[in-house]
């Protein structure tokens, strides 16, 4: 069935599975859908919300069973499963972490690929880029589909997407620490995901996405040249054209959706849904060209919007935005100001539409930093494992309680 504009929204959360007591790293997600499934299965059906697998076997996938007329309310089932998750780790003496990335994980030695269903798509993955890194296997996001019917919607959501993505960490940042430091990057899940597949640069391009506004444009500017890349290395054409576009946000026609998937997954449920809902209020307002047409959203290339981009995944909210022509797409005339200080200017516009809880969360997020900026602040510099876990297992019980980080 096709779904206009903004009438539904399928929503997937990731998370990592650790011991209960250590936060080590436990690859048993397939151990947790058989306990739910009795077999080994890659898929769950819970009510309206589905667990599944992913390439490694310590992350957990939850998402909507099907698209979802709103965003609003989300957070509860999507809570409820990850206490159900979490009683069900009990056995295991395993539970659930937030956050985009584990800070202390060394992915050359803990990953663990999906050895059932599917493991062929995963074993090819890992022969072709070796899989054993933080880009593939420590990187754990939130992600919202958003449908379109036909070139002329998708044109609209695909120009407004690719204008909003380059400041989206700058709220939703969750990985500052990885391999037991201060990164120096507020979104380091991001600066390790652009280069993931570099050995084929063209799968994820700049991330965001290339300015191609039609199925047919994007066939042949997107997916016939990841197609011609992946060729000699997939010789038994086990790989999708929509599974193997990396960009930051990826058309799915076969959906008749655009997938939004730089999101860093955060503390607890009620961020998530928070987050989504204020990106989806832009979106809206972008798609409704009440700030500017989709004419001059559309002008924009990849690599200026990527230059933004980038400046953002490391400083988040503190990045300074001097780009005039950009601020003025989103409702601004200010010459300047910090990609937070740009949240707050969109909140304020948006605030009236958004209900509470989400409205006082999104305030608490703005007023305190994006969670990469907290949880620095919590740590005072003191990277050593015990600080770090201290933190990570108070995150934890914020995920398990529904509650932010603050």
């Amino acid at each position: 069935m096709a779904y206009s504009l903004f009438n539904v929204y399928g929503v997937e959360m990731e998370y990592m599975i650790v011991d209960r007591s250590t936060l080590a790293v436990k690859p048993i997600a397939d151990e947790l859908l058989r306990s739910m499934a009795g077999d080994w299965v890659s898929d769950v059906e819970n009510g309206t919300i589905d667990w599944s697998n992913e390439l490694v076997n310590h992350v957990v996938e939850i998402k909507t069973h099907r698209p979802e007329p709103s965003l609003l309310g989300l957070e509860k089932p999507f809570h409820a499963n990850v206490q159900q998750i979490n009683q069900q780790l009990q056995a295991f003496d395993a539970m659930l972490l937030p956050t985009g990335a584990h800070p202390l994980m060394d992915p050359f030695t803990e990953t663990r690929l999906w050895p059932h269903e599917h493991k062929e798509i995963y074993n090819l993955y890992n022969r072709i880029f070796d899989c054993r890194g933080h880009g593939w296997s420590n990187l754990q996001s939130t992600h919202i589909n958003l449908p379109f019917s036909g070139d002329a919607e998708f044109r609209q959501l695909h120009a407004a997407i690719r204008l909003l993505l380059p400041i989206i960490p700058a709220l939703s940042a969750s990985t500052p620490i990885l391999d037991g430091k201060d990164s120096g990057f507020r979104d380091m899940r991001l600066e390790t995901y652009r280069f993931n597949q570099k050995r084929i640069p063209i799968i994820a391009g700049s991330v965001i996405p290339e300015p191609v506004f039609s199925q047919q444009a994007y066939h042949e500017h997107i997916f016939h040249p990841i197609r011609t890349a992946i060729a000699p290395f997939d010789t038994e054409n086990i790989l999708d054209q929509h599974f193997l576009n990396s960009r930051g946000a990826i058309a799915r026609f076969d959906r008749g959706a655009i997938e939004i998937r730089i999101i860093d997954i955060q503390e607890c449920p009620l961020a998530d849904i928070s987050i989504l809902l204020l990106i989806s209020s832009c979106l809206q307002k972008l798609v409704s060209q009440d700030w500017a047409d989709t004419e001059a959203q559309s002008r924009w290339g990849e690599q200026e919007l990527a230059e933004i981009f980038l400046d953002v995944i490391r400083d988040g909210e503190d990045t300074p935005i001097r780009n005039k022509a950009y601020l003025a797409l989103l409702a601004c005339q200010d010459p300047s100001l910090t990609a937070g200080e740009l949240w707050q200017h969109l909140f304020e516009r948006l605030s009236p539409a958004l209900p509470e809880p989400y409205a006082g969360t999104i305030g608490q997020i703005l007023k305190e930093g994006t969670l990469s900026s907290r949880i620095l602040r919590r740590l005072r510099g003191d990277v050593s494992p015990p600080a770090i876990r201290e933190q990570y297992f108070l995150l934890s019980q914020c995920l398990q309680e529904n509650r932010l980080y603050v």
